[in-house]
């Protein structure tokens, strides 16, 4: 697999990195766009992309995370709005579209924004709640009493990615990972540390805290989904009638009746997978992205 040219734009107010692979096939076959899920970086679809053959692909660091700057997420809105720029700036049309968790709310609002972009969608176990869940005023029931999110007490601070590799490698859920899917998320993970110390992660604990805490702030997505007329294919982990704690990943946050939602909406449940699939199983993953898979 060839290696990606970065690229960088003004959306939305910041500034917003991306990742394009065969840009010269751009056109001949439709465009593959991918959307990450909170906490990783467009890199991480490194080992699924190497499955897709020469297609032309962007996949997109959002705010936050990666090579983007690091702004808050205080709606997720937010995110649709970025993800909305990003795709209006590209001119893109009849795309495909791919999400993976907050990536998939993403992707379903700017699709929604942008009748003619995309062709199709497929969800990744998006972050998707059910219409009621929404009724609380936005902030997540999945924040402590002091509101402060597991995530905010991440290790920050790595002397190189060989170090978060092996750190990471024998404990849950990165045990589950393909270890390419380790390694890249190691690799593209990491920032030099500001003070010349080693590194630090890439998406900042406190802005990874705050996204799980404001997952239930925009009610509006579901006006984007109704308003979809392209076909939705929604992939759902294991289900569970009750998550484990604020941090199991291995049931889907995903609602089980969401595609049904979609006027061209189509479910499918992968019961031996977890929440972190495109990761657990990437060349499974790139064939139902392609449209091969069952």
């Amino acid at each position: 697999m060839t290696e990606p040219t970065l690229h960088r734009v003004r959306a939305n107010g910041i500034e917003l990195a991306y990742f394009e692979w065969n840009a010269e096939r751009a056109g001949r076959d439709p465009t593959l766009l991918l959307a990450h899920a909170t906490g990783f970086h467009a890199r991480v679809w490194d080992p699924m992309i190497s499955h897709l053959g020469e297609r032309h692909v962007i996949a997109v660091d959002q705010r936050g995370h990666g090579r983007s700057e690091k702004a808050a997420v205080d709606s997720w809105e937010t995110v649709g709005e970025d993800l909305r720029q990003l795709v209006s700036g590209l001119s893109l049309r009849g795309a495909v579209g791919v999400g993976h968790s907050m990536g998939g709310h993403a992707i379903t609002e700017a699709a929604a924004a942008l009748p003619g972009a995309f062709a199709r969608l497929v969800l990744v176990d998006p972050v998707i709640a059910s219409p009621g869940e929404y009724a609380g005023g936005g902030w997540s029931g999945e924040a402590l009493p002091d509101q402060q999110h597991p995530t905010a007490r991440r290790k920050n601070r790595f002397t190189s990615p060989d170090e978060m590799f092996e750190r990471f490698r024998d404990r849950h859920p990165y045990s589950l990972f393909e270890p390419a899917a380790l390694r890249a998320y190691c690799e593209h993970g990491l920032l030099p540390a500001p003070d010349g110390d080693g590194y630090v992660l890439a998406c900042p604990p406190e802005i990874e805290a705050r996204i799980y805490m404001t997952s239930r702030t925009n009610p509006g997505v579901y006006r984007a989904i109704r308003s979809l007329e392209i076909p939705v294919l929604v992939l759902r982990a294991r289900g569970s009638e009750k998550r484990k704690g604020i941090m199991d990943f291995t049931t889907s946050p995903t609602w089980p009746g969401l595609a049904g939602e979609f006027r061209y909406g189509r479910d499918l449940q992968i019961p031996e997978l977890t929440h972190f699939m495109p990761m657990q199983e990437p060349a499974r993953i790139a064939e139902l992205v392609l449209g091969s898979g069952r």
